[in-house]
Order: C-alpha cells, then sequence, then structure tokens
C-alpha cells in the first residue's frame, strides 16, 4: 500500500497561504511533478507532492472495473484524504487546498475531489477523468460551490479517451464546479504551453487570500 511520502517546496505551510497538492503519473515521481510548479503562478504556494509506491497509484488502466485496481487504488484515496485532513487540522481551509495532477495522477485528483466535492481553491487535471469502466456517480457527493476546474486533453490520446473527459465534466458541473473543458488536436500525451496558460489564468489567478 501507499506510504504517507511527501515531498515538500515552496512557502512554509501557514493558515494564510494556499497549499497545492500534486499527483504525479505512472511511471513519474514526486520529484518530477513538482518542477511543474515552476511554470505555474504560485509561487506564494505550499506545495505537496506524494510519492505513490512503485511510482504508480494503481496497476491497471483507470478504465478497468475499479475492483481491479484495488486495494490500490483504495489506499490512493485514503492517503489523499489523511492529507486533507492534516491540513485541515492545521487549521488550513479546504477553500485553500488546490490539487493539480497528471495522467494517472490527472485520474486520481478528479476521483477524489468528486467523492469528496466541497469547496477547494481549484483543480487542474491535464490528461484524465473519473475512474472506473464506467460512470459510477453513486460515488460522488457534496457540492464543489464553484470551484475553478480546467481540464486538458488530446483527442486522441492513448489511454483517456475524449467521451470520458467530456463525461467527467458534465458529472463536476452538475455538482456546482465552473469547469473549462480544452481539447487539443493531436497532442499527445503531454501537457502544452496553452494549458499552463489556462491552468494560471483560470485556477491559480482566479482567486486569492485576503489578508488577515
Amino acid at each position: 500500500m501507499h506510504e504517507k511520502n511527501i515531498l515538500t517546496a515552496g512557502k512554509e505551510l501557514d493558515p494564510k497561504n494556499n497549499v497545492l497538492i500534486l499527483l504525479h503519473g505512472r511511471g513519474g515521481s514526486a520529484e518530477d511533478i513538482l518542477t511543474l510548479a515552476n511554470h505555474l503562478d504560485v509561487k506564494d504556494f505550499t506545495l505537496l507532492a506524494p510519492q505513490a509506491t512503485n511510482n504508480t497509484w494503481y496497476p491497471y488502466s483507470f478504465l478497468a472495473p475499479p475492483a481491479q485496481n484495488e486495494p490500490w487504488l483504495s489506499s490512493s484515496l485514503a492517503l489523499l484524504k489523511e492529507m486533507v485532513q492534516d491540513l485541515n487540522s492545521k487549521g488550513i481551509p479546504s477553500e485553500h487546498i488546490y490539487f493539480l495532477g497528471f495522467s494517472q495522477g490527472a485520474c486520481l485528483t478528479l476521483e477524489f475531489v468528486t467523492r469528496n466535492a466541497t469547496k477547494y481553491g481549484g483543480i487542474v487535471a491535464f490528461t484524465g477523468g473519473l475512474i472506473g469502466d464506467k460512470i459510477y456517480p453513486e460515488n460522488y457527493k457534496g457540492g464543489f460551490e464553484q470551484t475553478p476546474v480546467f481540464i486538458g486533453t488530446s483527442d486522441p490520446d492513448p489511454h483517456v479517451p475524449v467521451e470520458r473527459v467530456y463525461a467527467t465534466t458534465n458529472i463536476l458541473n452538475g455538482m456546482g464546479a465552473a469547469v473549462e473543458a480544452k481539447v487539443y488536436n493531436s497532442m499527445g500525451h503531454t501537457i502544452n504551453h496553452d494549458e499552463i496558460d489556462n491552468a494560471n489564468r483560470l485556477v491559480f489567478n482566479a482567486q486569492s487570500i485576503k489578508s488577515v
């Protein structure tokens, strides 16, 4: 199962600061995903990047029946829940917590926040969708209260069908998120500059914390 192995960077943890949780993709690492912060407007954020055991959050495709990815999927979700609870216990409200993931990390990000919907600071998913062989709406509870969300993806993508991205967007919008999804023709399984620009514009620059 996943251990609580979290790399930190950016500002010291403080209730006045925003926190960004970054989730790497399959075969990636916490170190890799942290470098993405250099391109984001998060210089005043605390950065937290958990490391998946064996560099993968769950063994099979995100489109497999959820039971096939157990117990790793539940372990991944539990780790994120513990991270959020730890932050809340230190005086950091959920509306100051942001999420970003790429590929498998984007799928896990979207699955976690939709199972635990509330007012978050913002959510960025670079190539991802809700997890499962189909959408399981009974798993999703709460309301996002206009949390800004950006989802970027390629059409086609070798791992994430654009139809799942559209279905995910519909679920999040129905739960009160302010979602913008952008599909790039034949981009490949990567992150492009326009996605970075949209993440900054729509999510990281969308809200600011007033001085206490």
